[in-house]
């Protein structure tokens, strides 16, 4: 019998090793001064970025039945493909919309978390949970686009909680993500504390494509990722700048979602 070859066994550079490790070895010691904890309530847990049963328990998750372009739920199920009132009276720019749960008590809770406490390691359990409410959404697109922040007021909070909850998406799913394709031209007022006609004409002429943009975005299917919708004025805005640019369909993605009034 002839002699067997022995396989051959890729290499990895000692520098990607060192460096793996020299991770690993931060994640241990950040976990001695803070410890795995339930990022609603602060309680031990087994895990980073995750919740305790009692905090789970308070996430209102949207569910079907819900409108299939607005999102909204229903209170009980009115068949397949039943658009709510709002739909159909004042139809959006955008094609879609999916969000995580209801902008309230908890997950208002983890939004601000990583909006405004720095809670970036939040990202990678919130897109998890945003991967599933879209349904499909995300696998089915082209590209993943955050909505962007003017330059100032992302030098000021450091990072934009949009393109973070992208890439943890595109961490899951594979879809390429396009930070740079939209760019908010406008410094605008904040949007809390507006009404609907008031934050339209604050976003109004706010976004532009970028040259990446235009060369990238034609004919492409997208999503559109922000943190929470609540009277559309942003990713409508958004919306239309990014058609303009001949995008063929916009998914847009939120981790919550903020209602008028009782389903």
């Amino acid at each position: 019998m002839g002699e067997i070859e022995a396989e051959t066994v890729p290499t990895v550079p000692l520098r990607q090793v060192f460096a793996r490790r020299l991770r690993s070895l931060a994640d241990a010691a950040l976990d001695l001064v803070y410890p795995p904890a339930c990022a609603g309530c602060g309680i031990l847990t087994g895990s980073k970025a995750s919740l305790c049963p009692k905090c789970w328990s308070r996430l209102a998750f949207i569910e079907r039945p819900y409108c299939e372009v607005l999102g909204t739920p229903f209170s009980h199920d009115l068949g397949p493909g039943i658009l709510s009132a709002d739909a159909i009276a004042n139809p959006p720019p955008f094609d879609r919309l999916r969000s995580v749960a209801l902008y309230d008590d908890l997950a208002r809770v983890l939004v601000q978390s990583l909006k405004y406490r720095d809670r970036t390691d939040l990202a990678p359990m919130m897109a998890g949970w945003m991967l599933r409410a879209g349904d499909g959404a995300v696998e089915a697109s082209d590209l993943i686009v955050p909505v962007p922040l003017h330059r100032f007021r992302l030098v000021w909070r450091k990072f934009n909680q949009s393109a973070e909850l992208a890439r943890a998406l595109t961490a899951l799913s594979g879809t390429p993500v396009l930070f740079n394709a939209v760019r908010r031209t406008k410094r605008i007022r904040r949007q809390i504390g507006l009404g609907p006609r008031a934050r339209e004409e604050n976003v109004r002429g706010a976004f532009s494509i970028t040259p990446e943009g235009r060369e990238k975005l034609f004919g492409r299917r997208v999503v559109l990722v922000d943190d929470v919708y609540t009277t559309g004025a942003t990713v409508s805005a958004v919306t239309r700048t990014l058609k303009r640019a001949g995008v063929a369909d916009v998914t847009v993605l939120t981790f919550a979602r903020a209602l008028p009034g009782p389903i």
